[in-house]
């Protein structure tokens, strides 16, 4: 199957990497909203966590990514061995994460389940839709952290079962609460209710590849 070619080209990001945590296999870092994860295929669009890294760590790998919009934590290997033993952690899900979002409206229950499978379809690439025929099976969980008024929102906590590309943004508008400024799955008004997506990577939990021990990383949320 054919996709079309994405033709985004990423604004200019001014904001800095900061290091949460850093020991001789592995990087704990906040990444910026606006910062690709890796450089894309257009040239225009070479800035990204990773160009930005490999200058200073030069055997360095994403272990996984977050979008463009989204902000926080994400866990980098410094070895290839490293690299290895973490994306086997991934894969086999043992590794916990949860993200933070506002979401448009009020969810009417305090938490909750969200199971819909996801697919590509180059008719509306670069979004992704949801399908059960064909789409990967795709599950989150969410809690209400707080509803808030003027207007109506709801601050809640993801946490993904799984890791499928715009899982959460695609969740949420399945539910009937798109993120607040979100491009692709909310409507010309949830998108201008937001300067950025507000969805922000809080926590992540997972074993160390070298000691064993538990990593527990925790990454302030910015709005």
């Amino acid at each position: 199957m054919t996709y079309r070619i994405d033709t985004f080209v990423a604004p200019v990001c001014n904001e800095q990497i900061e290091i949460l945590f850093q020991d001789e296999h592995i990087l704990l870092i906040n990444k910026p909203s606006g910062l690709l994860s890796l450089s894309g295929k257009n040239p225009a669009n070479k800035d990204s966590v990773h160009f930005r890294l490999v200058q200073q760590y030069p055997a360095i790998n994403l272990v996984h990514r977050l979008d463009f919009g989204t902000s926080g934590m994400l866990v980098l290997a410094l070895t290839k061995a490293v690299n290895t033993h973490l994306s086997k952690q991934f894969e086999e899900r043992t590794v916990v994460k949860t993200y933070i979002s506002v979401l448009n409206g009020h969810v009417a229950t305090d938490e909750g389940n969200i199971d819909a499978s996801i697919a590509k379809d180059s008719a509306i690439f670069p979004k992704l839709k949801v399908c059960e025929l064909n789409g990967k099976q795709a599950s989150s969980q969410y809690k209400v952290l707080e509803r808030l008024q003027n207007p109506q929102r709801t601050r809640v906590q993801f946490t993904p079962l799984t890791g499928r590309t715009h899982q959460l943004r695609i969740h949420s508008q399945q539910i009937g609460h798109p993120i607040l400024g979100c491009d692709l799955y909310g409507t010309t008004q949830t998108q201008a209710m937001a300067d950025r997506l507000l969805l922000h990577a809080a926590t992540l939990e997972f074993d160390h590849p070298v000691t064993g021990e538990r990593i527990l990383g925790e990454c302030p949320c910015p709005f």
